[in-house]
């Protein structure tokens, strides 16, 4: 069962994902600034989906900032480094389950408390597109339904 949806040390999971955030701007010459360290952190809080502006409500708060470029700039860069996705069918941010990792995700997204959970899966359609000569450049592959605790309410 993927993480987002089963009782884990969420605590070591919010502080690895920070640790590997860290160290791949390290590697690649990236700052993570305070604001883009703080969006994460919101992100990681929880394995729900957020809104970028959920994301600028919280900044705001905390003094970064009330104006939507501010989290739309932290967000895309999350997005692309490869620490957070973007959910299409929610027009919302989830931080990365497996940040730093090369990997192609797929996601599970509970249509009632907007956790999602993260899957590494094979590239769709590759060996087609391969066949047909073109270059995949992105997927998104969400799967829409009810997560484990939800239908456990319904």
């Amino acid at each position: 069962m993927p993480q987002a949806f089963e009782r884990h040390d969420h605590g070591t999971c919010i502080s690895a994902a920070l640790r590997a955030a860290e160290d791949a701007c390290a590697g690649r010459g990236l700052s993570l600034t305070p604001l883009r360290r703080r969006t994460l952190e919101i992100l990681l809080e929880s394995h729900a989906a957020l809104g970028a502006y959920d994301v600028l409500a919280r900044l705001e708060a905390e003094g970064f900032g009330s104006k939507p470029p501010v989290a739309y700039r932290a967000l895309n860069f999350l997005v692309e480094h490869g620490f957070a996705h973007r959910i299409e069918a929610l027009s919302a941010y989830v931080a990365c389950a497996r940040p730093g990792a090369e990997h192609a995700p797929s996601f599970l997204v509970c249509r009632s408390c907007r956790r999602v959970a993260e899957e590494a899966i094979a590239v769709p359609l590759a060996p087609e597109a391969e066949a047909e000569g073109f270059a995949i450049e992105r997927t998104v592959v969400e799967a829409q339904g009810l997560c484990p605790a939800c239908r456990g309410a319904s």
